[in-house]
């Protein structure tokens, strides 16, 4: 049974977990957190340890940290979270008293890192959040929390940080949204909490990506909040100061999950078996497709011409995606739906090709 994350702390929806990507100085962590402490179901977040893909780059203070989140705890009142990545990272944070465990991307899609850290935790009573892999694979992310369940940890939380991705992208690490409700369908009794900071690396677009969330009824968000982010010795273009923070909480507008509005209940249902007609029609033009794709690899096994013509696919995927952007789709979704055509037709003419 997954216990209720929010009901550890008495907590209510939307959870805001604000603070430094780095804990960087005992004054810099104190005044931060003084000046975040107004705002209501805030847990204070600072990395202690800052796993960083090239070295003599700023890795992060060490377990000196700890003790400034003790006073930040002593002072304000506040909970505190930090990035664990080893067993050793769980031993001095559970030894300082830190409320809340965070595993980091690099660490999730790392499953021996991941057993580690679950066996260190076992029969221990602390709340874990789990950030998506680096890369675009929910798997990992469900192998990170699995492996934790075994360990006997139930409160839990997931964070949705964005994926890593070689195309260009106005975004640090595109969302993905699809990924993080696989995961919400796989665990629906766990909150998912989004890192607007990590999934635009630009604080310009922090508002637009947290708005999404909670349209999306995400059940908090993850914001890394700094006195001073032009000087920050970590993450400077993604962080914003706390009267940034007041200002896009200001503007972000919570919508209900549900309404009793008779009206809006007989007009939705209106429109969802819209969909759901435009669906069967979807699935029944799939079919017929697949029924030419399967004919033309019928033709190409009769004149031995192979599966893949990529100069086709190429010039079959440019086509679409001007064609659709005319109509309103993005490229994106154009990419991500024709690829799964095109490896479901690859797939049908293997078939043909190998059939005796």
């Amino acid at each position: 049974m997954i216990n209720n994350f929010q009901n550890k702390f008495g907590l209510t929806k939307p959870i805001l977990i604000a603070g430094p990507c780095s804990a960087e100085s005992e004054k810099q962590t104190l005044e931060t957190a003084h000046q975040l402490k107004k705002h209501e179901n805030l847990i204070f977040r600072a990395g202690i340890w800052k796993p960083r893909t090239r070295p003599n780059s700023f890795e992060g203070i060490g377990s000196k940290g700890l003790q400034w989140l003790q006073k930040v705890k002593k002072e304000t009142g506040l909970k505190s979270t930090v990035e664990v990545a080893k067993a050793k990272h769980v031993e001095l944070a559970l030894k300082h008293e830190v409320d809340i465990l965070w595993i980091g991307a690099r660490t999730t899609g790392n499953p021996f890192a991941m057993q580690e850290i679950a066996d260190s935790l076992k029969e221990v009573d602390i709340p874990v959040m789990v950030k998506n892999p680096i890369n675009p694979e929910v798997n990992l992310w469900i192998g990170a929390i699995e492996r934790l369940f075994d360990s006997g940890i139930y409160n839990l939380a997931a964070i949705h940080r964005g994926f890593f991705t070689y195309k260009n992208s106005k975004y640090r690490n595109i969302p993905q949204w699809q990924l993080a409700l696989d995961l919400k369908r796989k665990f629906p009794k766990i909150p998912m909490i989004c890192d607007p900071s990590h999934i635009t690396g630009n604080s310009n677009h922090i508002l637009e990506i947290a708005q999404k969330a909670m349209d999306m009824s995400y059940d908090g968000l993850m914001i890394e909040t700094h006195i001073d982010p032009k000087n920050a010795l970590s993450d400077k273009e993604q962080q914003i100061t706390p009267a940034e923070l007041e200002n896009i909480l200001n503007k972000l507008v919570i919508r209900n999950f549900e309404t009793d509005d008779v009206e809006f209940k007989a007009t939705l249902k209106q429109l969802r078996i819209q969909i759901d007609d435009l669906d069967i029609e979807l699935l029944d033009v799939l079919k017929r497709r697949m029924d030419l794709v399967e004919k033309i690899g019928v033709h190409k096994k009769e004149n031995e011409v192979t599966i893949l013509q990529n100069n086709r696919w190429i010039e079959m995927l440019k086509s679409r995606v001007k064609y659709g952007e005319k109509n309103g789709l993005s490229e994106l979704f154009i990419q991500q739906l024709l690829k799964a055509i095109h490896q479901e037709s690859i797939d049908k003419q293997n078939n043909v090709m190998n059939k005796k």
